[in-house]
């Protein structure tokens, strides 16, 4: 298998867990019920006969990395979905494409897709965005040894479509939520007494690391210091450690500080990293970068229905 057919076999399991059929099939429903097809398409039944059949093409107005379209094809193949549209992808998900691209060709009753259009439009746009948002960041790496990572900077409701789209952007998910993996962060450490400063965070990653199935346990720290401390930790109470709005300098000194210790930790950078940023912090060794732009500042990239 290439590595090209490797990702898209990826890609297509990862939406399968992320998003399995009968999760996008309720979501697909209630984005109708939003958009009032449950009450009638007033214009559309109003000119377009119900035997009426329409073939279209989704088209990529702009340069964009393609996501959403597998969880949409399978949904539109599952009852009770099934025989109102079939939408066919012509790409494959995590696919670059330029303007006039042709992603998808949907074919059904000219009522059902007429009616269907927006929404599907709008999905496949805000994906798109965040996919092609996590590219750039991508690029902007090349060379290094880093990751991008997202965070749960996401629009609510979407929250499991905006984690794939950065899968396939090319990005790492981080923990999907508060349940899969523990991050103690600087509000769960605050007013604790600098002296039971450690033993109190050995205690609680002890006891996080109880719950089954945890993905990893992670500690945010501003200092170098709380980088030493955690270090002086138990071997395998902390995978990750998050450096949190660190200069470069201090990043690539607890680089630095982790290698000496020998021991078997991520080291993550967060804290507004930019895009034009984001290569000068990969240099500095760090083994991730959290972005919280992936999602919050992605924009709804534009596509449109032509038949």
């Amino acid at each position: 298998m290439s590595e090209q057919e490797d990702t898209v076999a990826g890609l297509k399991g990862l939406a399968q867990q992320l998003l399995p059929s009968s999760s996008v099939v309720e979501c697909i429903q209630r984005w109708f019920a939003e958009d009032g097809l449950d009450r009638g398409d007033v214009t559309t039944n109003a000119i377009v006969q119900p035997t009426d059949r329409l073939t279209a093409s989704i088209v990529a107005r702009e340069v964009m990395v393609v996501s959403g379209l597998e969880p949409l094809a399978r949904a539109f193949a599952t009852p009770p979905l099934a025989g109102r549209l079939e939408l066919r992808p012509s790409v494959e998900e995590g696919e670059a494409v330029t303007a006039g691209a042709v992603v998808a060709v949907i074919e059904g009753g000219r009522r059902s897709v007429l009616a269907a259009e927006r929404t599907i439009l709008n999905v496949l746009g805000r994906l798109a965005g965040v996919a092609s948002t996590t590219r750039r960041f991508i690029r902007a790496i090349e060379g290094t040894s880093a990751v991008i990572c997202d965070t749960r900077k996401t629009t609510p409701g979407l929250r499991l479509w905006e984690k794939y789209a950065v899968a396939c952007g090319g990005g790492t998910l981080h923990r999907l939520g508060l349940h899969d993996a523990a991050l103690f962060k600087d509000n769960h450490l605050a007013g604790l007494p600098e002296e039971d400063w450690s033993s109190r965070l050995d205690a609680a990653c002890q006891e996080a690391r109880a719950v089954p199935d945890l993905a990893f346990v992670e500690v945010e720290v501003d200092t170098l210091d709380q980088l030493d401390a955690v270090l002086a930790m138990e071997p395998g109470r902390v995978d990750i450690v998050l450096l949190d709005n660190m200069r470069p300098e201090d990043m690539q000194e607890a680089v630095h500080r982790r290698d000496l210790s020998k021991r078997e930790i991520l080291l993550e950078a967060s804290g507004g990293i930019t895009l034009d940023e984001a290569h000068r912090v990969a240099l500095t060794g760090v083994d991730r970068i959290a972005v919280g732009a992936l999602t919050r500042d992605a924009t709804i990239l534009d596509l449109g229905l032509d038949t």
